[in-house]
């Protein structure tokens, strides 16, 4: 028998009804002869709850002593489910992250793991007992709790799996799978049997909430074995690998959406070398990522360039923009963040020409006006208005898979 690394997200330990529910799931495992580990999310909206108990003591905490608060909600739920199993007749303990040796830089509040040190797991697995992990969380070199950013227990369940050699990685949600789309939003969603380690990491990247993309850079780097699974169904879920069956007809895994995206526009820009650098080394500079860039063609001796960031750092970026002004000559900066990214995935679309131009049929036929387009080999992206994205889903998966629907 092997080792499993099981991951259970809030809305499976939501209550104690649920959190009886994953104890049963372990245990069940468990006494099939594996050796376990779990890796467990804060309850329901625990996290969300601690956020709002912090801005009523102080509207601009630090992160660290945030991340000191965050942490609490993962012990919780740990704790609990610890004595769920322990009622079920299991040998069960229950550790925090630093007690797991989970090492992170000092990045509170997106920290990233730097090694595991699992001594202290090993040997609780040694004595035959179910371990379970908080997720989200790790310690840094000040011996400081960092956490990992949100959906960061998907990136700590890998890290354990990679660092055990576990033979699986469950990550069990509220849904059974990965769908074509959001199954809670676009009628006729189906679910994937496979999806490769790239196409799921563009996915999470683009909007998919499934799976937290630095979970799945993780597991395609240590070449993880991957199930993502329903706590509540009981049903197969969607295995997340190297290589993967395509489903019939399509070239494509997925459509998906993102409504955290902001764009800027430089309008007017001086037409010379080195612009682009100057723009975006700056950006860069003050850790500002950007996604969508596009640069108009040359005319009268200026140029305009849009380009796409969260909408988080909107606002900073536009007050860097502006206070380099001169520098950079331009006329004026256009801000929107009432707009919505629509992406599909698909690792055949690279040798199947014409899937841009269906998806923009799609849309044309639907009367939705793209503003930006970026493109990959495995994907394509399109910036509309934040009002037509949900029917933008809708048509462009409507396009791909209709045929498969009956639709």
């Amino acid at each position: 028998m092997g080792l499993i690394v099981q991951k259970f997200g809030g809305s499976s330990v939501a209550n104690a009804d649920r959190v009886r529910n994953v104890a049963r799931i372990i245990t069940e495992t468990y006494r099939r002869g594996h050796k376990v580990v779990v890796v467990l999310s804060a309850q329901g909206d625990t996290t969300d709850d601690l956020i709002e108990k912090a801005r009523e003591i102080n509207s601009h905490p630090s992160k660290r002593e945030m991340d000191m608060l965050l942490s609490t909600g993962e012990q919780i739920s740990c704790a609990l489910c610890a004595m769920a199993i322990e009622n079920l007749g299991c040998p069960v303990v229950s550790l925090t992250g630093w007690q797991a040796g989970v090492r992170t830089d000092s990045a509170y509040g997106n920290a990233r793991i730097k090694r595991v040190d699992a001594e202290r797991i090993r040997a609780e697995l040694d004595r035959n007992a179910i371990v379970i992990v908080t997720g989200f969380q790790g310690i840094n070199k000040y011996d400081d709790i960092t956490t990992l950013g949100r959906g960061g227990s998907d990136t700590s369940a890998v890290a354990l799996a990679a660092a055990l050699h576990a033979d699986l990685c469950q990550i069990y949600t509220d849904v059974d799978g990965v769908y074509t789309a959001d199954p809670r939003l676009v009628p006729g969603a189906m679910k994937l049997e496979e999806i490769t380690f790239d196409e799921m990491l563009e996915l999470a990247t683009l909007g998919a909430q499934v799976l937290h993309n630095r979970s799945v850079e993780m597991a395609k780097r240590y070449n993880v074995n991957l199930e993502v699974i329903s706590s509540f169904s009981g049903q197969p879920g969607t295995k997340v690998k190297e290589v993967a069956k395509t489903m019939e007809k399509t070239h494509i895994s997925g459509v998906a959406k993102d409504k955290n995206v902001a764009r800027l526009a430089l309008v007017g820009l001086e037409d010379e070398p080195g612009i682009a650098f100057k723009i975006f080394s700056l950006l860069a500079k003050n850790n500002i990522n950007v996604d969508i860039i596009l640069q108009s063609i040359g005319r009268e001796d200026t140029k305009d360039i849009s380009f796409t960031v969260v909408k988080s750092d909107m606002e900073a970026a536009r007050k860097i923009l502006e206070e380099h002004r001169e520098s950079i000559h331009y006329d004026r900066i256009d801000v929107s963040d009432n707009i919505a990214k629509v992406s599909i995935v698909g690792a055949g679309m690279i040798n199947n020409p014409g899937v841009a131009a269906t998806m923009f049929e799609a849309l044309f036929n639907a009367g939705i006006n793209i503003h930006m387009i970026s493109t990959s080999e495995i994907k394509v992206s399109v910036l509309v208005d934040a009002a037509d994205a949900d029917r933008a889903v809708q048509v462009v998966h409507d396009k791909f898979y209709g045929e498969l629907t009956g639709k």
